[in-house]
């Protein structure tokens, strides 16, 4: 999945972005609106994660649900 793809879904993504990180409120799910520069910085303000360190945390998400994808092709 990429981020078109992620903005394209971000309604049927909002439930399992919330699950993962529990800290988020639904105002910051609504402003991230799938864009990665938003989440990254929320990651960054709830978690008190150093860019680098939000960034991983989120491609590791990324990256896990496309092999979640891949496994049901």
């Amino acid at each position: 999945m990429n981020w078109d793809q992620i903005e394209g879904q971000w309604k049927d993504l909002k439930g399992t972005v919330r699950e993962k990180w529990a800290k988020f409120t639904d105002d910051d799910v609504e402003l991230i609106a799938g864009k990665k520069d938003r989440f990254v910085g929320k990651l960054q303000e709830r978690y008190g994660l150093a860019k680098d360190r939000a960034e991983l945390e989120l491609d590791d998400y990324i990256n896990g649900m496309n092999k979640d994808k891949s496994k049901l092709s």
